[in-house]
């Protein structure tokens, strides 16, 4: 029970409000750790809390020790606007409740709006990183009294290029604050790089492994040829599988938009969500996806951890995920707090190995499906068979010794052809291991990222 972690009255009214009496994992693990003032790094899945049990302990202490005439104490960095609005929500509710102020600084809106919100002097601050940037580039934004820094979903952050921007943050903040990093995965490289900047002696929390965090998410894979077959399957999905609110990823804006007009063709309740529509082109897409009035979403991946909606049950992976953590958040749309879930994807030739990958990460094998009637020509990799003796090479007959022996015709003396320096070497393994090479990280294969790809 939350009354047993010492919490501030005023905050427990907040949570019985919210018809909260429990913690979760996370929340039972975090709140004493940052309530005794420690820096914490936390690994937990989506859907698990993280959100309280960041801001009731950072409240508390602000509650317990009221600083009045400080700038800035505490800072939420996140990576799209929509989790930064969903974040900002939670925590607005709980400062009408204890006498703080709370602003929002995300892109989507006029600078001189927000310049008016900092001028209040909040004491807490969520933000997206490049436009908290902006903000003190332009010094409307002081962060040199903060005591507490949040990164939610900091590997995110990184993967959408935020590493400068974090590193101008981290230069704004006083040495001497708390800091808490919460991520998807511990093992991202850049995650390990900035907790060393940033947490002080953390304490580790993970509260699942990740290969245990969509146990009730029947994961399913289903062969296509290419996208015009991918287009088919999609639409029989949509029509047989039974489902409250469905979401469709892709991984191009271009191909958001170009599915978006051809489900609308077949059938009506489709939105689309993409990082080149303006902040209230997006809240009206996802106001109208929350209360039903368009159940399917087609959405790039700047979705997938902003997205927060409520019987979100079945995900489609039209192009499947560039790499593991970025599946594992997609699949994370649906199944949460225990509820069952279903995710598809749809494997075209180019994306196996991709798929074999994130497999091999999660330790979990994708069932496989068919749609009678819609089978197509690709049936997956031909098996090579496997020989557990190695390969011999073909000796050639050695001629007798005596006349004319290492002689050609005419008895000519056949000496080999000289060679201008040492035999060149094959390089290692087969072809196919050698255009498979994988990423630092070990989920997707390096590629050149084309025009129109959303980041």
């Amino acid at each position: 029970m939350f009354t047993e972690l010492s919490l501030n009255q005023r905050l427990l009214v907040g949570l019985e409000q919210l018809s909260i009496d429990t913690p979760t994992d996370v929340q039972q693990a975090v709140i004493p750790l940052a309530m005794a003032g420690k820096d914490v790094q936390v690994c937990a899945e989506t859907g698990s809390g993280k959100t309280l049990a960041y801001l009731l302990p950072a409240m508390h202490a602000m509650l317990e020790q009221p600083a009045p005439n400080s700038a800035t104490r505490m800072l939420v960095l996140l990576p799209t606007r929509e989790l930064a609005q969903q974040v900002f929500k939670v925590a607005e509710h709980f400062c009408k409740l204890v006498n703080l102020n709370v602003g929002l600084l995300t892109g989507g809106q006029e600078f001189k709006y927000q310049s008016a919100v900092l001028r209040k002097n909040p004491e807490i601050v969520v933000a997206t990183p490049g436009r908290l940037v902006d903000h003190l580039k332009r010094e409307s934004c002081d962060l040199s009294d903060l005591e507490f820094l949040i990164l939610d979903e900091a590997d995110r952050m990184l993967d959408m290029g935020f590493a400068e921007d974090m590193d101008i943050i981290r230069a704004a903040c006083r040495d001497e604050r708390q800091t808490m990093l919460l991520s998807a995965t511990l093992r991202h490289e850049g995650v390990r790089r900035i907790a060393t900047k940033l947490l002080q002696s953390p304490e580790e929390v993970t509260t699942r492994a990740i290969q245990d965090q969509h146990e009730n998410i029947v994961q399913q894979r289903i062969l296509a040829d290419d996208n015009p077959h991918k287009d088919r399957l999609l639409v029989w999905l949509l029509a047989n599988e039974s489902f409250d609110k469905a979401i469709v990823f892709v991984n191009k804006r271009v191909e958001a938009d170009r599915l978006f007009e051809f489900i609308r063709r077949h059938r009506e309740g489709v939105a689309v969500l993409h990082g080149e529509m303006t902040q209230d082109e997006r809240k009206y897409v996802m106001q109208q996806v929350r209360v039903g009035k368009r159940p399917i979403l087609v959405a790039t991946d700047v979705a997938a951890r902003g997205l927060d909606v409520e019987g979100m049950d079945l995900v489609i992976n039209y192009d499947l995920a560039r790499k593991g953590d970025e599946y594992v958040h997609r699949i994370g749309r649906t199944g949460r707090a225990g509820r069952d879930g279903k995710a598809i994807s749809l494997i075209a030739p180019n994306e196996w190995n991709l798929k074999a990958a994130i497999e091999r990460y999660l330790n979990v094998e994708m069932e496989s499906r068919k749609v009678p009637g819609l089978e197509g020509n690709y049936k997956g990799p031909k098996k090579v068979k496997a020989s557990g003796k190695a390969a011999t090479s073909v000796k050639r007959k050695k001629k007798p010794a005596g006349k004319g022996a290492g002689k050609g015709p005419a008895g000519k003396s056949a000496s080999p052809k000289k060679r201008n320096g040492p035999r060149p070497s094959r390089p290692g393994g087969s072809r196919a291991d050698r255009g498979n090479l994988m990423d630092g990280e070990g989920f997707a294969p390096i590629r050149k990222k084309k025009p129109g790809a959303d980041s």
